[in-house]
């Protein structure tokens, strides 16, 4: 008796069903998003609006102010105090080199070079943070004062010669010159420069220099081929995070400047707390952001990097 085997045709293959998480799970991330959200739109969103609308009042701070939509109070504003408004843009861009020429050296000891005092140095680098912005910058009137060291060795160094035939200082007078505020803006955002650049320049695998060594590159060619080219993010970081408070900051030019060296964020700030000219406030504040978002959506596409740290 002979016994015949069949094998039974497979039957469908029944596909895995993906079931949707409950709605409940499903909102959590927004839930999540909203305080911040809620945050944005009450301490950015809404002034900012409100800001607009005052940029477009006409009135008094006696009779009140109403929205007329006067948009003349930008070209009067902007045909004012254009001035104000360059000279913040030159002070800020000098200042942004300035901290980018002293702070990539130091990011680049830091991150390749350091060892085990990285720790100790990062904290240096922060250390100005553990004091009051007006604090720092008060002190940099006695370190720049007629009598003191520095102006006695720029002095006998023939720099403010240089810088006074440049403009930039008064004789052998530092203070109340543009040298003396940018000076100041240098200082203060200086770490705003150097945290971003080591951050990214930490993030460079070793063994990239390691091969470029390999293939007989000197030292300035792996800095130009390779870890300049890999901290452009750092840098656009750096850059940013000085030059956009750098350009409307008013503290530096108050404290170390005089009138000639004052910067479109001392305007502002007079016209809203002096003169009472909320519209011309609103309007200058506006023109400044417009200038600076604009160049820096100029400077973001030539860079030709957009992975900010």
């Amino acid at each position: 008796m002979t016994t015949t085997l069949t094998k039974e045709a497979p039957g469908p293959v029944e596909e895995p069903v993906l079931r949707k998480p409950p709605t409940r799970k499903r909102l959590v991330p927004y839930w999540l998003l909203l305080p911040g959200i809620l945050w944005l739109l009450v301490f950015f969103a809404l002034p900012l609006v409100y800001q607009a609308s005052t940029s477009v009042q006409t009135g008094s701070l006696e009779q009140g102010f109403q929205v007329t939509w006067h948009f003349q109070t930008y070209l009067d504003a902007f045909t004012e105090y254009w001035p104000q408004l360059l000279r913040s843009l030159l002070y800020a861009g000098t200042a942004t080199l300035l901290c980018l020429l002293l702070g990539y050296p130091l990011a680049y000891l830091i991150a390749f070079k350091a060892g085990r005092w990285r720790n100790l140095l990062l904290v240096l680098v922060i250390a100005p943070f553990f004091t009051s912005f007006l604090i720092r910058t008060l002190a940099w009137k006695t370190i720049l004062a007629d009598d003191s060291l520095v102006v006695d060795a720029l002095n006998a160094l023939h720099v403010l010669d240089v810088t006074s035939w440049l403009g930039w200082t008064d004789g052998e007078r530092v203070l109340a010159t543009p040298m003396a505020v940018v000076c100041g803006l240098t200082y203060n955002f200086l770490p705003f420069m150097i945290l971003p650049l080591y951050t990214s320049l930490e993030r460079i695998d070793g063994r990239l220099h390691e091969a470029a060594q390999d293939l007989y590159a000197t030292p300035a060619t792996t800095f130009r081929k390779v870890t300049f080219p890999l901290s452009m993010p750092g840098v656009v970081s750096g850059t940013l995070l000085t030059f956009i408070p750098a350009s409307g900051d008013y503290v530096n030019a108050e404290l170390l400047g005089s009138t000639d060296t004052k910067m479109i964020g001392n305007v502002i700030q007079s016209q809203f707390l002096r003169v009472l000219d909320y519209p011309t406030a609103a309007a200058l504040s506006f023109i400044l952001m417009a200038i600076v978002l604009f160049m820096v959506t100029v400077y973001i596409r030539k860079a030709g990097t957009e992975d900010l740290v």
